[in-house]
């Protein structure tokens, strides 16, 4: 699979499937993204591979960042200091985002009121329970 931001400017490539795709609904995610909500799914950090362009990166939280194009502002990873052995990537990123598809929610005690989504996926207010390294 492969993927970039708005302008073309950074491309990447992925040597494996995404797993433990979902929506993240929290106030960062939001931010970062003008969207209600940021679908993600996470791969090795060997298997996500930057082809083209160089990533900015911004630490977000308190545990981790966010990487960027620095031209056109597309938010395409999250890196958690908990989980340094992968990366997380904005779905709608993939030049065929259909291939992955978000299985469950987090942070849904953040979600915007106006913004529901049709899928059936079990919700959490938070973290998942069986995130690792927390």
């Amino acid at each position: 699979m492969t993927g970039g931001c708005a302008c073309g400017a950074i491309r990447y490539r992925l040597g494996s499937t995404p797993y433990d795709a979902g929506y993240c609904h929290c106030r960062v995610c939001q931010l970062s993204s003008g969207a209600p909500a940021l679908a993600f799914g996470t791969v090795p950090l060997e298997d996500f591979v930057v082809t083209a362009g160089a990533l900015r990166r911004r630490r977000s939280t308190s545990f981790g960042q966010r990487g960027f194009c620095p031209d056109c502002g597309t938010q395409l990873t999250m890196q958690v200091d908990h989980q340094p052995e992968t990366i997380d990537l904005t779905l709608a990123s993939l030049d065929e985002p259909d291939r992955v598809a978000p299985a469950f929610h987090i942070w849904t005690a953040s979600r915007i009121s106006w913004f529901e989504t049709a899928d059936t996926g079990p919700r959490f207010t938070a973290f998942r329970p069986q995130t690792r390294l927390l």
